[in-house]
């Protein structure tokens, strides 16, 4: 089995794969202070709890966009797991042309994201990934990495309203009943989930017309897309394990 781990700013989402078959995953908070050992004695007590014969994983496939956590990740990996991490970054083949101006500077889990996309929809795409921060990658009918935009997530809209105005409080990410609030909450929850899905569908659009006469799919990942995605116009299809997919073609195309 292999095992794949997305390390995110917010969460890390882990899972295990029988061949091409996601059989388990699970997300954790990331917490740059929690040692290896804890990390480790947590993954396996989930293990446990789902009964996974830790000996058949045999193998670990990594996406991290937080520099702290790779130590971590690998600690984790060798002493817990006796596997031998690899990280996605450069050297690993991705099958996929990366048409950015610094290769480099892409973040991991776009990468994947894009592979993903473009291995499942196998045509031009636009990935809409609900992290930390909302990013927008874009894939060409050829399967070349075009670039994208990135905007602020919507748990840190969220958190700024709260920190930052005195009489705002912390509300809960939900549909409210009408883009009309009658109270605070509410006012703030259409402005949250309709405001953010109206910056969604235009950069979508304005994607698409830089473009031209390619129209390509539009597909959303990420722990709170089901919630955005039902408000918008543009995004076509929700793949809340989109990233783990990717994790393991990557695995696949670097044996």
């Amino acid at each position: 089995m292999l095992m794949v781990v997305d390390v995110g700013n917010t969460n890390i989402v882990l899972g295990l794969f029988d061949e091409d078959r996601l059989i388990q995953s699970w997300r954790l908070t990331t917490d740059k202070s929690r040692t290896s050992d804890e990390y480790g004695i947590l993954i396996h007590e989930l293990y446990a709890r789902e009964r996974v014969p830790q000996g058949q994983v045999t193998a670990c496939m990594v996406s991290c966009v937080v520099p702290p956590m790779i130590p971590t990740v690998n600690e984790v990996a060798r002493k817990f797991f006796k596997l031998e991490p690899q990280f996605v970054g450069p050297g690993i083949r991705t099958g996929m042309a990366i048409l950015y101006d610094s290769p480099r500077e892409v973040g991991a889990d776009r990468i994947v994201n894009a592979v993903a996309a473009f291995e499942k929809l196998k045509r031009s795409c636009i990935v809409v990934d609900f992290g930390t921060a909302t990013t927008f990658d874009v894939v060409s009918s050829k399967g070349e990495y075009l670039g994208g935009a990135i905007a602020p997530g919507l748990g840190i809209s969220t958190e700024a309203l709260f920190q930052h105005a005195s009489k705002l409080p912390r509300v809960e990410l939900v549909r409210p009943r009408s883009a009309i609030g009658k109270t605070t909450v509410h006012s703030m929850q259409a402005g949250l989930i309709f405001g953010y899905a109206g910056l969604v569908d235009a950069l979508v659009r304005r994607i698409i017309a830089e473009l031209g006469g390619d129209k390509p799919a539009v597909i959303a990942t990420g722990g709170i897309a089901p919630l955005v995605a039902s408000e918008t116009e543009t995004i076509e299809e929700v793949d809340e394990l989109l990233t783990l997919t990717g994790l393991r073609i990557l695995h696949d195309r670097n044996k």
